[in-house]
C-alpha cells in the first residue's frame, strides 16, 4: 500500500512539472508571438486588417485548417526563411519553435 501511495506521488509530481513547463512555453510563445508577429497577423492570429490591405496579403490568417494541415517542419521553414512579404525570422531556433507551439494553439 505504501509502495502504491509512493508511485501515485512521484507520478502527480512529475505531471506537475511537465504541465509547468508546458505553460512556460505557452508563456514564451505568447510574448514572443506578441513581439514580433501580431502586427501583421493580429493578437488572435487571424490577421491585422490594415496590414493586409496595405501588404495586398490574404495569408496573414494562420488559423486557418490549410495552416493547421502543415507539419511543424513546414512552419519552421517558413518562420526561419520567410514566405511571400513575410520576412525571414530574427529569432533563434528555440524561439521560433515556442511562436510555433502558441500559434498551434491558437488554431484549437
Amino acid at each position: 500500500m505504501r509502495c502504491k501511495m509512493i508511485v501515485m506521488l512521484l507520478g502527480l509530481v512529475i505531471g506537475i512539472g511537465s504541465t509547468s513547463s508546458a505553460i512556460a512555453a505557452d508563456a514564451g510563445g505568447k510574448a514572443l508571438f506578441e513581439k514580433s508577429c501580431i502586427g501583421c497577423h493580429g493578437p488572435d492570429g487571424k490577421g491585422n486588417e490594415k496590414m493586409a490591405k496595405i501588404l495586398g496579403e490574404k495569408g496573414l490568417n494562420i488559423t486557418t485548417k490549410e495552416v493547421s494541415k502543415k507539419s511543424d517542419d513546414q512552419l519552421l521553414k517558413i518562420l526561419a526563411e520567410g514566405e511571400g512579404k513575410m520576412p525571414a525570422s530574427k529569432l533563434s531556433k528555440e524561439e521560433q519553435k515556442q511562436v510555433l507551439g502558441y500559434v498551434r494553439s491558437l488554431a484549437k
